[in-house]
């Protein structure tokens, strides 16, 4: 299939037919190549792939471009493991120029592999004009955007509390912190210290030690009561009886007020309070103290919290910061200089212990933030970083994300909106290597020049820039562009948040505005991005920011989340856990087309998967109904000598010789289409999934099999009727699973050269009355089947007759379809009445369950008197909404239908099936005319089994004989023209074999039979 697609050139010819249609826009979320792609990946890209299908089939030109994620930390940490480096150090010692070289080919490893599995799983996009964040014209656009946001004054930079990766070196975004997994539960060793004062024994809580060392103030709430204890401890008057026991003696009630200004000696002394300003080391009010844990006091250091850090600019308290950029202690800290800071506290708790400053220490388990690249723990820090001022924006996020539609529709409001009301700036900056750099010149003065384009770069410095990445755009400078400043511009160090660059595809990946910007414009806003649901905190926000920032609106219409796929007993996959599931294996054991149909319909994508083999070879049974259907025509066109012709809708029902049941699949039909249609508009492909698979059962148990005998005889109505319904459920398919829709439409149709080029099915008129009659004939099908099996009788023993309760509607439907029920139910007649209390004896029972806590010792009474109710006048009355009457003890008492339990006794000899006032009664005494039929059906069966084992044809000929028990003959003879007609047999010989025929033997109803069939 592969080859035929790409010997016809289908792909583009479905982009190229309907170029000058109306567009529909795609926007592909960049994967990153740096690893071979997983299973999780495949569910991403087939529901990438469904709707541009579907678009394409209904006349709409969609442009799919493919795109690859090339910058970010996670692939300098897989060179730096290549590598053995360890720090930011050593790759500056290897050489950033020769770092970033193997960054470059890192990212592109698996571009084969990715491009392989796309194609395989048949995914359409176009991958030889992907583009590429590494691409010199893509990061111009990038810079371009920065240039845009800073000239609305929204970029900037500024000393700020950030979470900090020690071992990346770098700053995450709020964004970051909401990816999956980043805050894990730990256990910290939590110290409450004493610090010493005029006034008492300072009592501050801490589940960081390693910041004591810092410590800039202590932090009291003025409106809150403390208390000095008789042991000279000041604390929380709240939290007094916790720290201290319930004897614990009160010297001294006082507001909190009062110690604001207080002076104390700090836990350490590696850095002198006039280091912090006039107010350091000292006590200062503040909004967020509380008494909900801890002491009420609360140790403060400025620059490792955001809390801390804002206390302190209030205050005028500078932000005093002894942790080098790799998590190490610098020289100001002594005898723990080059100690990891999480490493030391043990020893500096150890330390304050042995000078008396420590009141004790507990083990703390809490939620702290990791780096989701490294799984570092993450050092709140103050440092300089750049950011956006997305918080400015907030209104028009919100705005933006209003005009969006959501699938699931709960993210809107839910999950992302929520994520957007809390918006915070956006911190751009990394102190990295590998990625976008910061287009942003500063003089020594201080003056800044952001660089939009290339062009603009070249023309400042007159240097030609061929690779605008580290560290050839570090050695670019220029003159000051401020006028009158002599200074020369240098670049800043830092590359920009991936994010970022991604977020910049829709424009980026067309090189707008430099150039493209007329594609751009085409293909903007995207009709439909899809990713998984975590990219509420990743692409799909740094999409709906970057549009936002730059062209006031959301850069997507439609988007669908996808869940996680865990394996079968829900443990998320991992390789550490080896549950890791290879595409390839599943690819190569069940098809693409059963996975894709297996994301599709199983469940809806957003609520994840347990994802098994065994599920997985369920979903190829269910669906193996189109196959064999469709297997089941080209048997008996062959064997009937069809030939092959596509016959429209109108051609079909133009024909003489159409019967109720063909009427009734194509209309069927048409309500399938139409739902399916209505489904893939709103982007539930699950729906539309599971109603074509539903169509399909109805395709296959009911009409194929109720008109098998037609297939036989050659009825061209049927064949037609087949044949049109096949290749419209083909188009309806194609989007779902391309390669099997792609072959039943090629051999049975073939017009155009793929499936993929045709219209999608658009749906006719309906038969909504033949429609309903057959509902109503099916489930009295359904009603008599069961009672047949609570009968234990075979549906080849015919029966009389079947009783049925209908009226009005529902009974002109059954005698409308009468011929197909007498047929499947197997049964001579069919007789009606119009209640179903008809149906048996009704009998009534008192529900000693609702009655017993009632009535007490009086059940007895009240139990005889429900038995002597009438059964048929109780269930007429409850079925009607009413209440039961009963006197017990002179006393009368009202009854509900809970109190009531209400079943019928058949009518003897017939067995009931009931639901509600539908029922069906079989009658069931069998007569010698009956039992001989039944047995006559046994021996068809028997000699089909027999046909099949032979391998014979289905048209083949044969001559039939038969020995055996003289009853079982008796009955061939009987019924020989059925026989002979449902087999195929020229002749029956009894008593005697055909010589050179194959035999096999049979047992019906404990009845020896011998069979030999020869094939003439």
């Amino acid at each position: 299939m592969l080859a035929r697609w790409r010997e016809r050139d289908v792909f583009e010819q479905s982009i190229e037919r309907r170029r000058g249609g109306p567009r529909w826009g795609f926007f592909e979320g960049p994967p990153t190549a740096n690893g071979a792609p997983g299973v999780h990946h495949v569910l991403a890209r087939v529901f990438k792939d469904i709707f541009p299908r579907y678009r394409s089939m209904c006349g709409y030109h969609v442009d799919r471009k493919a795109g690859w994620d090339c910058h970010g930390l996670p692939v300098e940490l897989a060179v730096e493991a290549d590598l053995g480096l360890t720090s930011k150090v050593q790759i500056e010692e290897y050489g950033i120029a020769e770092f970033n070289a193997r960054c470059r080919t890192k990212v592109l490893s698996h571009i084969d592999d990715w491009i392989k599995l796309t194609e395989r799983i048949g995914y359409w996009v176009d991958t030889d004009n992907a583009y590429k964040t590494l691409d010199p014209s893509y990061v111009e656009s990038v810079w371009w955007a920065l240039k845009t946001i800073y000239e609305k004054g929204l970029l900037f930079e500024k000393l700020k509390v950030v979470p900090y990766c020690p071992r990346c070196g770098t700053a995450l975004s709020s964004h970051e912190l909401g990816q999956p997994g980043a805050y894990q539960d730990v256990v910290d060793e939590s110290a409450y210290v004493i610090l010493p004062s005029a006034r008492g024994k300072l009592v501050v809580w801490t589940t960081t030690p390693w910041t004591l060392v810092s410590n800039a103030a202590v932090a009291v709430d003025p409106e809150l009561t403390y208390v000095r204890t008789g042991e000279d401890f000041i604390v929380a008057e709240a939290l007094a009886e916790k720290l201290f026991g319930s004897e614990v003696e009160i010297a001294e009630r006082f507001p909190g007020s009062s110690l604001v200004g207080l002076s104390y000696e700090p836990p350490f002394d590696f850095i002198p309070a006039s280091a912090y300003g006039d107010k350091g080391h000292t006590v200062l009010a503040a909004e967020f103290v509380t008494a909900q844990d801890g002491t009420g006091l609360v140790h403060t250091a400025i620059a490792f919290g955001e809390d801390d850090f804002q206390l302190g600019e209030k205050n005028g308290l500078a932000a005093i910061n002894p942790v080098r950029g790799d998590g190490t202690y610098d020289e100001r800290i002594g005898i723990y200089a080059g100690r990891n800071v999480k490493d030391a506290d043990a020893d500096l708790i150890e330390d304050l212990r042995g000078r008396g400053r420590l009141l004790k220490s507990e083990p703390y388990e809490h939620s702290y933030p990791h780096c989701w690249r490294c799984n570092t723990a993450l050092l709140y820090y103050a440092k300089p970083s750049w950011y956006i001022a997305t918080s400015q924006i907030k209104d028009r996020l919100l705005a933006s994300n209003e005009s969006v539609n959501w699938q699931p529709p709960g993210v809107k409001h839910g999950r992302f909106g929520k994520w957007l009301e809390g918006n915070v700036d956006w911190a751009l900056s990394r102190e990295r290597y590998w990625g976008t750099p910061l287009p942003i010149w500063r003089c020594s003065a201080g003056h800044l020049h952001v660089i939009g384009s290339l062009d603009e770069l070249r023309s400042l410095a007159g240097v030609e820039l061929e690779d605008p990445h580290r560290p050839f755009v570090d050695d670019i400078t220029f003159g000051c562009t401020q006028e009158g400043c002599a200074a020369e511009m240098q670049r800043v160090p830092e590359v920009i948040d991936v994010w970022f660059d991604s977020g910049s595809m829709p424009f980026a990946s067309y090189r707008s505005p430099h150039a493209g910007t007329e594609e751009f414009e085409a293909h903007f806003p995207a009709d439909y991005i899809c990713e998984a649901l975590d990219q509420t905190r990743g692409w799909f926000y740094s999409m709906l920011a970057v549009s936002t920032l730059l062209f006031d609106q959301s850069s997507y219409r439609n988007v669908v989340c996808l869940g996680l796929i865990n394996d079968e007993n829900g443990q998320k996959m991992s390789k550490s856990r080896g549950n890791i599931v290879e595409p390839w294996d599943v690819i190569n054991r069940f098809g693409a087309d059963a996975l894709r149909w297996y994301f599709f319909t199983s469940k809806y994508p957003w609520d994840g998967y347990r994802f098994s083999m065994e599920g997985l070879s369920e979903t190829v049974r269910q669906f193996m109904q189109l196959w064999n259907t469709y297997g089941f025509y080209v048997l008996y066109a062959n064997a009937n000598g069809v030939e092959r012709h596509s016959p429209s809708l109108e051609e079909v029902q133009a024909q003489d010789d159409l019967t109720e049941l063909d009427r009734w699949v194509l209309s069927r039909l048409q309500a399938t289409v139409a739902a399916v249609r209505e489904s893939l508009d709103a982007f539930d492909a699950t729906l539309g999934g599971r109603t074509i698979a539903e169509f399909v059962d109805e395709l296959s148990n009911w009409y194929v099999r109720r008109s098998r005998r037609r297939f036989w005889d050659g009825d061209a109505a049927a064949f037609a009727t087949l044949h049109h319904v096949l290749t419209t459920v083909a188009k309806l398919q194609a989007p779902f699973t391309p390669f099997i829709a792609d072959e039943i439409y090629d051999n049975l149709d073939g017009s155009e050269p793929s499936v993929h080029l045709c219209d999608f099915p658009v749906a006719g008129e309906r038969d909504r009355g033949l429609e309903d009659a057959m509902a109503v004939a099916r489930e009295t099908v359904r009603l008599g089947l069961a009672a047949r099996g609570q009968a234990k009788l075979k549906v080849r023993q015919p029966l009389h007759a079947a009783v049925i309760v209908a009226t009005g509607a529902e009974r002109e439907a059954i005698e409308r379809l009468a011929e197909i029920v007498r047929d499947e139910l197997n049964v001579r007649e069919l007789r009606f009445v119009s209640e179903a209390d008809e149906l048996g004896e009704v009998e009534v029972k008192a529900n000693y369950r609702t009655l017993g806590p009632r009535f007490g010792k009086q059940m007895p009474m009240v139990a005889a008197a429900i038995a002597g109710l009438d059964g048929r006048h109780v269930s007429a009355a409850i079925r009607d909404g009413g209440t039961i009457g009963i006197n017990v003890g002179g006393v009368d008492h009202t009854l509900s239908a809970e109190d009531l339990l209400i079943s019928m006794k058949p009518l003897e000899g017939y067995q009931v099936e009931r639901e509600g006032q539908h029922g069906v009664a079989l009658e069931l005494e069998i007569d010698e005319s009956l039992r001989v039929e039944g047995w006559a059906r046994e021996i068809v069966h028997a000699v089909q089994a027999a046909r099949r084992a032979a391998d014979f044809d289905i048209s083949d000929r044969i001559d039939l004989g038969m020995l055996g028990d003289e009853k079982l003959l008796a009955a061939a003879r009987t019924h020989e023209r059925y026989i002979r007609g449902e087999t195929l047999a020229r002749a029956i010989s009894f008593g005697a074999l055909p010589a050179d025929a194959v035999e096999s033997d049979a047992v019906i109803d404990g009845l020896e039979l011998r069979i030999a069939v020869r094939r003439i």
